[in-house]
């Protein structure tokens, strides 16, 4: 079982010193969160909100993903980074293979790309991409991702993206995973065809059990069901070994968790983490691991 932390809602200036924290406390990697924007005239619904309005403040911030994962990479030596989720159809699939590929290499393999095609067409409309065929992009572009990623001369040609035979350097030594983020039929069969695995959100564990059902029947029906696969999500339990033992038992690889809930750090500098996240390294991690 691996254990992952997000960084969401965090203070930006405070990121670099967390993530020292938790590869010194030997958890395996973080996770970053994606948004571009809030735009002032808001007209997307998010998704499962009753009032269809985001659960944050306008002003909250949402670094870059790629320029955070390459800061933590430079002040880390074991921790992995990845996404929850990025909204990788929203940028130009050159973007994205330069960035990913860049955090490769300069990580020295410590990534994987997590996508997903979310929710925001005001951010679709900002970037100049297309939202109503987000998703046909995204099943393109995960095949097209890999192709540009073997170095040398490298070329694709698919429906919605053209790319004439051209270097992009550096690109990454081995392979780069790919995992799929989103709980809709299309999402769990995207991961299943095209995919290393899964990320999901936070459930309680009767509806983690039943996403999990849901995507080892696609793996079935693609034949891929004895392939290797990540399932990388967070549990609304209460913490404890045997907790995370249950959730390696159904095939769950990875685990997201916060080692500060609960715990009041409403004050203090960024030092106020520092206990949490050893004291949930001593207590569960390591006895998951014995």
């Amino acid at each position: 079982m691996q254990f992952w932390s997000g960084t969401a809602f965090m203070k930006t200036s405070e990121i670099l010193a967390l993530a020292r924290m938790f590869d010194e406390a030997g958890y395996d990697g973080i996770v970053c969160s994606d948004h571009m924007i809030y735009p002032r005239e808001l007209s997307s619904p998010y998704p499962d909100s009753p009032t269809g309005k985001p659960m944050w403040a306008p002003e909250t911030a949402w670094p870059d993903c790629w320029v955070q994962i390459g800061a933590m990479a430079a002040v880390t030596t074991r921790l992995r980074f990845s996404n929850a989720v990025y909204i990788a159809p929203a940028r130009p699939l050159l973007e994205v293979a330069k960035q990913v590929a860049t955090a490769a290499a300069l990580s020295d393999g410590r990534v994987s790309l997590a996508a997903g095609v979310g929710w925001m067409r005001e951010e679709y409309e900002l970037m100049g991409q297309d939202f109503a065929t987000r998703g046909r992009r995204l099943d393109e572009m995960i095949p097209a991702l890999r192709a540009l990623w073997r170095g040398g001369w490298v070329s694709w040609s698919g429906q919605h993206y053209q790319v004439p035979e051209m270097m992009i350097e550096p690109h990454p030594e081995a392979p780069v995973p790919i995992l799929c983020g989103g709980e809709s039929d299309a999402a769990l069969r995207r991961a299943a065809r095209l995919c290393d695995g899964w990320v999901g959100y936070a459930y309680a564990w009767d509806d983690a059990v039943r996403h999990i059902e849901r995507l080892n029947g696609f793996r079935r029906e693609y034949g891929r069901e004895n392939e290797p696969f990540d399932v990388m999500l967070a549990l609304l339990e209460p913490p404890s070994a045997e907790l995370y033992k249950r959730a390696e038992d159904i095939g769950i690889t990875a685990v997201m968790c916060s080692p500060w809930a609960g715990t009041d750090l409403a004050t203090g500098g960024v030092e106020r983490y520092r206990e949490p996240i050893e004291r949930f390294a001593e207590t569960i991690i390591d006895k998951v691991r014995a």
